[in-house]
Protein backbone atom coordinates (compact mmCIF):
# COMPACT_ATOMS: atom_id res chain seq x y z
CA UNK A 1 0.00 0.00 0.00
CA UNK A 2 0.70 3.54 -0.78
CA UNK A 3 0.26 6.91 0.60
CA UNK A 4 1.26 10.32 0.48
CA UNK A 5 2.92 10.21 4.23
CA UNK A 6 3.82 13.90 5.75
CA UNK A 7 7.54 14.68 6.49
CA UNK A 8 6.93 14.42 10.10
CA UNK A 9 10.41 14.14 12.40
CA UNK A 10 9.27 15.47 15.68
CA UNK A 11 5.72 16.33 16.47
CA UNK A 12 4.92 18.47 19.69
CA UNK A 13 1.89 17.88 22.41
CA UNK A 14 0.90 21.25 23.42
CA UNK A 15 -2.22 21.07 25.81
CA UNK A 16 -4.75 22.67 24.14
CA UNK A 17 -6.42 24.43 27.65
CA UNK A 18 -3.14 26.16 28.27
CA UNK A 19 -2.87 29.46 26.55
CA UNK A 20 0.74 30.24 27.58
CA UNK A 21 1.94 27.04 25.89
CA UNK A 22 -0.06 26.88 22.37
CA UNK A 23 1.16 31.11 22.13
CA UNK A 24 4.86 29.74 21.74
CA UNK A 25 4.42 26.52 20.17
CA UNK A 26 4.97 27.87 17.02
CA UNK A 27 8.46 28.74 17.50
CA UNK A 28 9.50 25.16 19.07
CA UNK A 29 10.54 24.41 15.70
CA UNK A 30 8.19 20.88 15.60
CA UNK A 31 7.35 19.42 12.35
CA UNK A 32 3.77 19.04 13.97
CA UNK A 33 1.90 20.20 16.98
CA UNK A 34 -0.26 18.18 18.47
CA UNK A 35 -3.17 20.02 20.44
CA UNK A 36 -4.25 18.14 22.99
CA UNK A 37 -7.93 17.37 24.34
CA UNK A 38 -7.24 14.24 25.91
CA UNK A 39 -4.98 13.32 28.98
CA UNK A 40 -2.98 16.58 28.96
CA UNK A 41 -6.70 18.76 29.60
CA UNK A 42 -8.99 18.41 32.47
CA UNK A 43 -12.46 17.17 32.12
CA UNK A 44 -13.92 20.65 33.34
CA UNK A 45 -11.77 22.76 31.26
CA UNK A 46 -12.65 20.17 27.89
CA UNK A 47 -15.52 21.87 26.54
CA UNK A 48 -13.09 25.44 27.04
CA UNK A 49 -10.80 24.08 24.88
CA UNK A 50 -12.24 22.42 22.33
CA UNK A 51 -14.12 26.04 21.94
CA UNK A 52 -11.10 28.10 21.50
CA UNK A 53 -9.57 25.35 18.54
CA UNK A 54 -10.36 27.40 15.75
CA UNK A 55 -7.49 30.17 17.59
CA UNK A 56 -5.01 27.60 18.73
CA UNK A 57 -4.90 26.07 15.58
CA UNK A 58 -4.42 29.25 13.54
CA UNK A 59 -1.73 30.30 15.62
CA UNK A 60 0.62 27.08 16.17
CA UNK A 61 0.98 26.48 12.67
CA UNK A 62 2.10 30.31 11.76
CA UNK A 63 5.96 28.79 10.88
CA UNK A 64 4.01 26.55 8.86
CA UNK A 65 3.96 23.33 11.02
CA UNK A 66 1.36 21.16 10.45
CA UNK A 67 -1.21 20.96 13.12
CA UNK A 68 -2.84 18.03 14.85
CA UNK A 69 -5.62 17.27 17.24
CA UNK A 70 -5.95 14.54 20.16
CA UNK A 71 -9.15 13.56 20.43
CA UNK A 72 -10.82 11.59 23.31
CA UNK A 73 -12.15 7.94 23.26
CA UNK A 74 -15.25 7.93 24.99
CA UNK A 75 -17.43 8.24 21.75
CA UNK A 76 -19.54 11.29 22.64
CA UNK A 77 -16.35 13.41 23.52
CA UNK A 78 -14.61 11.82 19.97
CA UNK A 79 -17.67 13.21 18.52
CA UNK A 80 -17.38 16.82 19.34
CA UNK A 81 -13.38 16.54 19.30
CA UNK A 82 -13.46 15.63 16.00
CA UNK A 83 -16.14 18.29 14.76
CA UNK A 84 -14.53 21.30 16.27
CA UNK A 85 -10.76 19.81 14.97
CA UNK A 86 -12.38 19.63 11.48
CA UNK A 87 -14.25 23.20 11.80
CA UNK A 88 -10.78 24.91 13.29
CA UNK A 89 -8.81 23.52 9.68
CA UNK A 90 -7.01 20.86 11.91
CA UNK A 91 -4.59 18.81 9.45
CA UNK A 92 -4.82 15.26 11.24
CA UNK A 93 -6.55 13.65 14.59
CA UNK A 94 -4.37 11.49 16.99
CA UNK A 95 -6.57 8.85 17.74
CA UNK A 96 -6.37 7.29 21.00
CA UNK A 97 -6.71 4.03 22.27
CA UNK A 98 -7.78 2.54 19.07
CA UNK A 99 -9.99 -0.84 19.82
CA UNK A 100 -9.64 -2.09 15.89
CA UNK A 101 -10.05 -1.54 12.34
CA UNK A 102 -14.17 -1.37 12.53
CA UNK A 103 -13.09 1.50 15.32
CA UNK A 104 -10.60 3.61 12.60
CA UNK A 105 -13.24 3.52 10.12
CA UNK A 106 -16.19 4.67 12.37
CA UNK A 107 -13.76 7.60 13.34
CA UNK A 108 -13.41 8.01 9.67
CA UNK A 109 -16.77 8.01 8.81
CA UNK A 110 -17.51 10.69 11.57
CA UNK A 111 -14.73 12.88 10.58
CA UNK A 112 -16.05 12.53 6.93
CA UNK A 113 -19.46 14.05 7.99
CA UNK A 114 -17.53 16.91 9.99
CA UNK A 115 -15.87 17.79 6.80
CA UNK A 116 -18.95 17.65 4.23
CA UNK A 117 -20.23 20.17 7.14
CA UNK A 118 -17.37 22.27 7.58
CA UNK A 119 -16.83 22.38 3.37
CA UNK A 120 -13.34 20.82 3.19
CA UNK A 121 -12.65 17.98 1.26
CA UNK A 122 -12.82 14.32 2.40
CA UNK A 123 -9.85 12.69 3.31
CA UNK A 124 -8.50 16.16 4.53
CA UNK A 125 -7.53 15.32 7.57
CA UNK A 126 -5.30 12.33 8.43
CA UNK A 127 -5.13 10.19 11.28
CA UNK A 128 -2.56 8.99 13.61
CA UNK A 129 -3.50 5.82 15.34
CA UNK A 130 -2.55 4.98 18.84
CA UNK A 131 -2.63 1.80 20.29
CA UNK A 132 -2.89 1.45 24.01
CA UNK A 133 -3.70 -2.31 25.16
CA UNK A 134 -2.86 -5.76 24.63
CA UNK A 135 -6.05 -6.08 22.97
CA UNK A 136 -5.73 -4.22 20.63
CA UNK A 137 -1.74 -4.29 19.80
CA UNK A 138 -2.56 -8.39 18.77
CA UNK A 139 -4.81 -6.08 15.33
CA UNK A 140 -2.01 -3.56 14.77
CA UNK A 141 -1.77 -4.14 11.35
CA UNK A 142 -4.89 -4.39 10.57
CA UNK A 143 -5.61 -0.97 12.36
CA UNK A 144 -3.06 0.43 10.88
CA UNK A 145 -4.29 -0.69 7.16
CA UNK A 146 -8.12 0.16 8.02
CA UNK A 147 -8.41 3.25 6.46
CA UNK A 148 -6.79 5.82 3.92
CA UNK A 149 -6.93 8.60 6.69
CA UNK A 150 -3.94 6.81 8.75
CA UNK A 151 -0.35 8.02 8.01
CA UNK A 152 0.89 6.72 11.68
CA UNK A 153 0.84 4.32 13.78
CA UNK A 154 2.19 4.51 17.66
CA UNK A 155 2.31 2.50 20.53
CA UNK A 156 1.32 4.47 23.76
CA UNK A 157 4.09 2.74 26.02
CA UNK A 158 2.28 4.38 29.71
CA UNK A 159 -0.67 2.83 29.03
CA UNK A 160 0.04 -0.29 27.29
CA UNK A 161 2.67 -0.60 30.65
CA UNK A 162 -0.21 -0.46 32.70
CA UNK A 163 -2.88 -2.88 31.00
CA UNK A 164 0.03 -5.29 31.23
CA UNK A 165 0.42 -4.92 34.72
CA UNK A 166 4.03 -3.88 33.97
CA UNK A 167 6.39 -0.81 34.72
CA UNK A 168 7.53 1.00 31.60
CA UNK A 169 10.64 -0.02 31.17
CA UNK A 170 12.24 -0.41 28.14
CA UNK A 171 12.45 -4.30 28.79
CA UNK A 172 9.18 -4.13 29.24
CA UNK A 173 8.32 -2.30 26.04
CA UNK A 174 10.33 -3.34 23.67
CA UNK A 175 8.85 -6.26 21.83
CA UNK A 176 5.20 -4.30 21.63
CA UNK A 177 6.93 -1.47 20.41
CA UNK A 178 8.46 -3.45 17.63
CA UNK A 179 5.51 -5.19 16.62
CA UNK A 180 3.81 -1.66 16.35
CA UNK A 181 6.69 -0.67 13.99
CA UNK A 182 6.12 -4.01 12.05
CA UNK A 183 2.48 -3.56 11.57
CA UNK A 184 3.31 0.32 10.44
CA UNK A 185 5.82 -0.85 7.77
CA UNK A 186 3.83 -3.37 6.92
CA UNK A 187 0.80 -0.94 6.21
CA UNK A 188 2.86 1.65 4.22
CA UNK A 189 2.61 4.32 7.44
CA UNK A 190 5.22 6.20 9.68
CA UNK A 191 6.55 4.17 12.66
CA UNK A 192 6.11 6.72 15.23
CA UNK A 193 7.57 6.72 18.34
CA UNK A 194 11.25 4.87 19.91
CA UNK A 195 11.57 1.86 22.16
CA UNK A 196 13.19 3.43 25.76
CA UNK A 197 11.65 5.45 27.81
CA UNK A 198 11.26 9.05 28.09
CA UNK A 199 14.49 9.99 29.51
CA UNK A 200 14.43 13.22 32.48
CA UNK A 201 14.85 16.68 30.99
CA UNK A 202 18.50 16.95 32.18
CA UNK A 203 19.67 13.71 30.48
CA UNK A 204 19.38 14.95 27.04
CA UNK A 205 22.16 12.87 26.61
CA UNK A 206 20.89 9.75 26.82
CA UNK A 207 17.64 10.86 25.20
CA UNK A 208 19.41 11.16 22.40
CA UNK A 209 21.46 8.13 22.54
CA UNK A 210 17.46 6.42 22.82
CA UNK A 211 16.04 8.33 19.43
CA UNK A 212 19.36 7.17 17.84
CA UNK A 213 18.83 3.51 18.31
CA UNK A 214 15.14 3.94 17.75
CA UNK A 215 15.80 5.41 14.54
CA UNK A 216 18.47 2.81 13.48
CA UNK A 217 15.35 0.06 14.40
CA UNK A 218 13.10 1.85 11.66
CA UNK A 219 11.36 4.59 13.73
CA UNK A 220 10.59 7.52 11.26
CA UNK A 221 9.16 10.17 13.96
CA UNK A 222 8.48 10.87 17.59
CA UNK A 223 6.18 12.94 19.59
CA UNK A 224 7.29 15.34 22.81
CA UNK A 225 5.85 16.99 25.26
CA UNK A 226 8.76 19.70 25.61
CA UNK A 227 10.03 21.76 24.07
CA UNK A 228 14.01 20.76 24.82
CA UNK A 229 13.26 17.49 23.01
CA UNK A 230 12.13 19.07 19.77
CA UNK A 231 15.50 19.95 18.24
CA UNK A 232 17.38 16.62 19.21
CA UNK A 233 14.54 14.98 17.53
CA UNK A 234 14.80 16.81 14.25
CA UNK A 235 18.48 15.75 14.19
CA UNK A 236 17.91 12.26 15.24
CA UNK A 237 15.03 11.18 12.84
CA UNK A 238 16.72 12.46 9.78
CA UNK A 239 19.84 11.21 7.78
CA UNK A 240 22.95 13.23 8.42
CA UNK A 241 24.85 14.70 5.50
CA UNK A 242 27.40 11.83 5.77
CA UNK A 243 24.46 8.90 5.73
CA UNK A 244 23.50 10.67 2.68
CA UNK A 245 25.91 11.19 0.92
CA UNK A 246 27.04 7.79 0.96
CA UNK A 247 23.84 6.38 -0.35
CA UNK A 248 24.36 8.73 -3.47
CA UNK A 249 27.91 7.15 -4.29
CA UNK A 250 26.27 3.68 -3.30
CA UNK A 251 23.50 3.69 -5.82
CA UNK A 252 25.66 5.63 -8.68
CA UNK A 253 28.14 2.39 -8.28
CA UNK A 254 25.12 0.20 -8.53
CA UNK A 255 23.36 1.91 -11.39
CA UNK A 256 26.86 1.17 -13.30
CA UNK A 257 27.25 -2.20 -12.39
CA UNK A 258 24.24 -2.85 -13.75
CA UNK A 259 25.16 -1.25 -17.13
CA UNK A 260 27.68 -3.71 -16.60
CA UNK A 261 25.13 -6.58 -16.53
CA UNK A 262 26.08 -7.23 -12.52
CA UNK A 263 23.13 -7.34 -10.09
CA UNK A 264 25.75 -7.37 -6.83
CA UNK A 265 28.73 -5.11 -6.79
CA UNK A 266 31.62 -4.32 -4.02
CA UNK A 267 31.44 -0.89 -2.89
CA UNK A 268 33.46 0.68 -0.07
CA UNK A 269 34.23 -2.57 1.43
CA UNK A 270 30.64 -4.03 1.36
CA UNK A 271 28.78 -6.21 -1.19
CA UNK A 272 25.86 -4.26 -2.49
CA UNK A 273 22.93 -5.50 -3.95
CA UNK A 274 19.60 -4.67 -4.92
CA UNK A 275 17.64 -4.29 -0.99
CA UNK A 276 20.53 -2.47 0.48
CA UNK A 277 20.11 0.02 -2.70
CA UNK A 278 16.31 0.22 -2.24
CA UNK A 279 16.99 0.87 1.12
CA UNK A 280 19.61 3.90 -0.15
CA UNK A 281 17.28 5.20 -2.15
CA UNK A 282 14.34 5.47 0.38
CA UNK A 283 16.50 7.70 3.02
CA UNK A 284 17.84 9.81 0.19
CA UNK A 285 13.84 10.54 -0.87
CA UNK A 286 13.78 11.20 2.92
CA UNK A 287 16.32 13.53 3.44
CA UNK A 288 15.25 15.01 0.29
Amino acid sequence: MTRDLPAWRSLLYVPASAEKFVAKAHERGADAVILDLEDGVAPDAKDAARAGLAASVASVRRNGADVVVRINRPLRLAARDIGAAVAAGADGLVCTKMMGADHVRLLSEMTAESEAEAGRATGAVRFIVLIEDAAALAHAQAIASADPRVVALGVGGEDLATDLGAEPTPDALDLPKRMGLVAARAAGVLPLGFIGTVAGLKDLDGYRAMLRRSRAIGFACASCVHPSQVPIINEEYVARPEEVDRAKRLVAAFEAALAEGKGAVAFEGDMIDKPIVDRARRLIARAG
